[in-house]
């Protein structure tokens, strides 16, 4: 993984493959560029028209914008890379976290290849600092572990991530510039981990393996996992998940991961859907919406990082994880349109649909997060395509039994860079799921079919609980092309939102 360093060093005296700085449109009223704070030095050394040559080239400072140019004479850098911020900065002259984030994201992608880089981007504060450390790190991110032997990760032009970024006017001795540091190293290494859960081939991340992975991760970090086998569930009564993943070859676990902090006052319950591979089931998905299917463990992965970030982060609040994994495949064993299945909870649901099942697995898991009676249970699932429909590849759905904790969520969410968005959850669409045969169905109204999956999992979260549903079917995994930080492919989407309630908890300023 990319290396960061705070530098105090002058830009024209740095060693590095190139200088990354900032450039914006000019504020109204203005014309041209803006360079940004940070590249002064840089600007001076070019006698004060590095605005205009980048103008000359083509800049326009628009966000995810990138322009290459010599670095000016006497530089011990052969190369200036001026990234697009996009956003005018604040009445203090401050740039927003997440421009900074994006641009950070940006320049790590451009340099792929280049051992060091210098990011003389804004640095007001330590949050900026914060900002700048992980977008490089989420930016440099590649996965290539099934090309050329598994060799060290490359991207599609055969370089290597960015070795090292130097953030210029951090300082290596300040207490707050050094934290900021090490909270987004331990946030993006665990984001990334998600990612290469994600990207994983399902042939290779059955439930067993992603059980394995959370084992070790576990031990390293000072969390307790447990693990609920195929006869462990069947003992217990976990009829969704066995049910779900009765198809399979690959037996279904229950994955219980335990964070706890001696002076913590307040408990998360985090619960994420992990279905290693959905084909839909009987009711099979049709050709076209099979391939990227892998990506349906998300949920999962996103809780797995958050839990572990936590514990490295030492964060004073209790956080349980629950991975609900199984794989959806059909066979002469799978659950059928028209079975019954007898949930954890003693709650019957008649199957109407095989491929609405991560509502039965998260069924199972909510029960299960609820009989610790936490101050909180928030799931996380690649759920419903009807979520896609409604916000698109790029917006996650926020659906809750409290409006107020709805509305934290969605603060949380933009205060890390996560685009979310508050959902309802309409009482009168509870009804289409009535079974003449079974206390529930699992299929309901298909218009709104989001927010009827966000009630059904409404019924599965225990009486006085605090509950929280997001939607990421959208945002956890990226068809296109790479953009900011977010790589093709698995994003880690909802673990910095995670975390952030972790934090915000653990401070005392969530409920």
């Amino acid at each position: 993984m990319t290396a960061l360093t705070l530098s105090t060093a002058a830009a024209a005296g740095l060693r590095a493959d190139a200088i990354v700085i900032g450039v914006a449109k000019s504020p109204k009223g203005g014309k041209g560029l803006a360079v940004a704070p940070g590249a002064e030095a840089v600007d001076k050394a070019y006698d004060g028209r590095l605005a205009g040559l980048l103008e000359t080239l083509g800049a326009a400072g628009a966000e995810g914008e990138v322009t290459k140019l010599p670095a000016p004479s006497g530089f011990k850098s052969p190369l200036v890379l001026a990234v697009g911020l996009g956003a005018q900065p604040d009445k203090d002259g401050e740039y927003d976290g997440e421009a900074l984030r994006r641009a950070a994201g940006v320049a790590a992608r451009a340099l792929a290849g280049s051992k060091r880089a210098a990011f003389a981007l804004p640095v007001a504060d330590a949050a900026a600092i914060g900002a700048i450390a992980e977008g490089a790190l989420l930016g440099a991110y590649t996965f290539d572990a099934y090309k050329d032997n598994g060799k060290d990760a490359k991207d599609k032009n055969g370089r290597g991530p960015l070795g090292e970024a130097a953030i210029l006017g951090g300082k290596p001795r300040d207490k707050a510039h050094k934290a900021a540091v090490e909270r987004a190293t331990a946030v993006a290494e665990e984001l990334n981990r998600a990612r290469d859960l994600v990207n994983t081939p399902p042939n290779d991340l059955n439930p067993e393996a992603f059980a394995a992975v959370a084992q070790a991760a576990g031990k390293e970090h000072g969390v307790k996992v447990q693990v609920l086998d195929e006869k462990a569930l069947a003992k217990g009564g976990y009829g969704g998940i066995l049910g779900v993943g009765g198809g399979s070859a690959s037996a279904p676990r229950l994955v219980k991961l335990t964070y706890r902090h001696s002076k913590a006052k307040k408990h998360l319950a985090f619960v994420g859907k992990g279905i290693t591979y959905d084909s839909g089931g009987i009711s099979l998905k049709p050709a076209g919406h099979n391939e990227t299917m892998k990506c349906d463990m998300s949920g999962a992965a996103a809780v797995f990082a958050a839990v572990v970030a936590a514990a490295r982060l030492g964060l004073e609040v209790n956080v349980t994880g629950w991975l609900a994994l199984a794989e959806n495949m059909p066979s002469g064993s799978a659950v059928r349109p028209g079975d019954v299945l007898r949930m954890y909870s003693g709650k019957t649901v008649e199957v109407l649909n095989t491929d609405a099942e991560g509502r039965l697995v998260l069924g199972d898991a909510l029960w299960a997060a609820s009989e610790e009676k936490p101050d909180a249970i928030v799931d996380v699932a690649t759920l419903t395509g009807a979520m896609v429909l409604a916000l698109g590849n790029r917006t996650f759905g926020v659906m809750a039994n409290d409006d107020a904790f709805r509305s934290a969520i969605v603060e949380a969410a933009e205060e890390v860079g996560e685009e979310s968005w508050p959902m309802p959850l309409p009482e009168h669409l509870r009804k289409g799921m009535d079974s003449p045969v079974a206390d529930i169905a699992n299929m309901g109204e298909r218009m709104g079919g989001g927010l009827v999956a966000g009630l059904f999992l409404r019924e599965f979260v225990g009486e006085g609980i605090t509950w929280a549903h997001l939607d990421i079917a959208g945002p956890a995994f990226n068809e296109g092309g790479p953009f900011g930080y977010t790589p093709k492919g698995g994003t880690g989407s909802g673990v910095r939102t995670l975390v952030r309630l972790a934090e915000l908890t653990a401070a005392g300023d969530l409920g």
